[in-house]
């Protein structure tokens, strides 16, 4: 980027490389942005003024926000670049004006987090607690949180309440994350509740995406879901092994391979 580059096309760059690369100092931000320090640190004013960044010595990260659960945060943590590369690649497949459903993993919280720090006009429903909260005063967006029973572990709302809510609605994309992707080509949850939510999910949209990194695929848990078929999209990881990309190959289904950008964190 050029000395040249205008605010907004700093500002961008900014919330971009943070994002990728996690936290960052002012020098790297100034590379990225093709800044001064001086200039790079009043962009930095800004974002943080509006709630985008949070500012340390030397550096700032994407905020975080409120503290959410110690079990969810865990699972958050792991493989986090790859989550943050494939929240990337989704964000290319929204289209402005739709009206989409995100579930409430980990994976698709990420893409959440990117819609808050690059928002397009759109309807976002979702089940999750900690999604709605990323989305909470975003411009551009509608967001509407479905009814049921608050489940602990990962703060989603689940049960009959939700599953009838989502009978009388029609996305026009959903995303989901999945606990597990079984050798016989299902896939599965560890929640029974959870598991006939996200069935009933995959019914209500019109195009499907499920994404996950590939520590998933051939990975078994109690509860089946449904089974992989043509009609749903599969975003992972490139690290997916060669055996399991011939498998999807084979069930038809549209396959998006996601490299993780090196040193990413």
């Amino acid at each position: 980027m050029s000395q040249g580059s205008s605010k907004l096309e700093r500002l961008d760059a900014i919330r971009g490389h943070l994002y990728t690369h996690g936290p960052s100092t002012i020098q790297a931000l100034a590379d990225a942005a093709g800044a001064s320090l001086a200039t790079i640190r009043r962009d930095l004013q800004i974002l943080e003024e509006q709630g985008i960044i949070d500012r340390a010595h030397g550096g700032a990260r994407i905020a975080e926000g409120s503290s959410v659960e110690v079990a969810f945060s865990a699972r958050e943590g792991r493989n986090l670049a790859a989550k943050r590369a494939l929240a990337a690649a989704a964000y290319e497949k929204l289209t402005p004006h739709a009206t989409i459903f995100l579930d409430a993993g980990t994976t698709v919280r990420q893409l959440a987090r990117l819609l808050r720090i690059n928002p397009m006009p759109m309807t976002v429903f979702t089940n999750g607690l900690l999604v709605a909260q990323e989305l909470l005063d975003v411009p551009k967006l509608r967001v509407v949180v479905i009814g049921g029973q608050l489940r602990n572990e990962n703060a989603s709302l689940v049960g009959p309440e939700a599953e009838a809510m989502l009978e009388r609605l029609w996305f026009d994309q959903l995303f989901l994350g999945v606990s597990a992707i079984g050798p016989d080509a299902t896939i599965y949850s560890v929640d029974s509740a959870e598991a006939s939510l996200n069935a009933r999910m995959l019914k209500r949209a019109e195009k499907r995406f499920i994404v996950t990194d590939s520590s998933k695929f051939g990975v078994m848990s109690t509860y089946a879901v449904a089974a992989l078929a043509p009609s749903i999209s599969i975003m992972t990881d490139a690290n997916l092994s060669s055996d399991w990309q011939r498998q999807l190959h084979d069930i038809g289904m549209p396959l998006t391979l996601v490299n993780v950008p090196a040193g990413a964190s």
